[in-house]
């Protein structure tokens, strides 16, 4: 059972990123507050649930959160500035765009920069313990699939309507194939530089 919230004296958002791993694409992430009552069933970590969960949350969230925000990074800048801080950039993003102040953050992970001067804290696992943090991982993902499949419609060769830009076997085979497109990382090792003897 996910934990309703950290404390119960300041209004928290929880934070998640999506997509950080991934060899191309944006960097999403979303930030949210949800009333102290919500409950949903399937609410989880969006790696535990399937793609029509995720859509369905996605709707529930939107509805209930007292204020939700989503923003991206680009692939162009996290090759400029790294992908740790393209993360909490679109992080930082998203706290900015919520209609409510936040008076407490909560962050998946282990490192975060501090926003202004709001406080946070970070949960290893975040998104699996807290309801609002599991929130902000549904939110964050099912924009980036969203885009990704945008993407696809361009470049079609990578496969990016199933693999979402993470490094599959079919998405290497790609790139060995045809090279890069302009969505690629190109700042991420995206094959090894002495191609595998077989």
């Amino acid at each position: 059972m996910l934990k309703p919230f950290y404390q119960d004296k300041l209004v928290e958002a929880g934070c998640d990123e999506a997509g950080r791993g991934c060899f191309a694409g944006p960097v999403y992430a979303a930030a949210v507050i949800l009333p102290k009552d919500f409950a949903h069933p399937l609410l989880n970590d969006s790696k535990q649930v399937n793609v029509q969960q995720r859509n369905e949350l996605r709707i529930v969230i939107e509805k209930a959160a007292i204020s939700y925000a989503v923003a991206s990074i680009s692939n162009e800048e996290i090759d400029e500035i790294n992908i740790l801080k393209a993360s909490f950039k679109a992080m930082h993003l998203a706290v900015s765009r919520l209609t409510v102040s936040p008076e407490l953050l909560l962050i998946d992970g282990n490192r975060f920069i501090p926003y202004a001067s709001v406080p946070h804290q970070c949960i290893v696992k975040g998104d699996a313990t807290y309801m609002s943090i599991a929130a902000a991982s549904i939110l964050a993902k099912t924009y980036r699939d969203e885009e990704m499949e945008r993407l696809h419609q361009a470049y079609p060769l990578y496969g990016w309507d199933k693999n979402k830009g993470y490094g599959t076997a079919y998405h290497r085979h790609a790139l060995a194939q045809y090279g890069t497109c302009p969505y690629h990382r190109k700042s991420f090792r995206l094959l090894p530089e002495q191609p595998e003897l077989f």
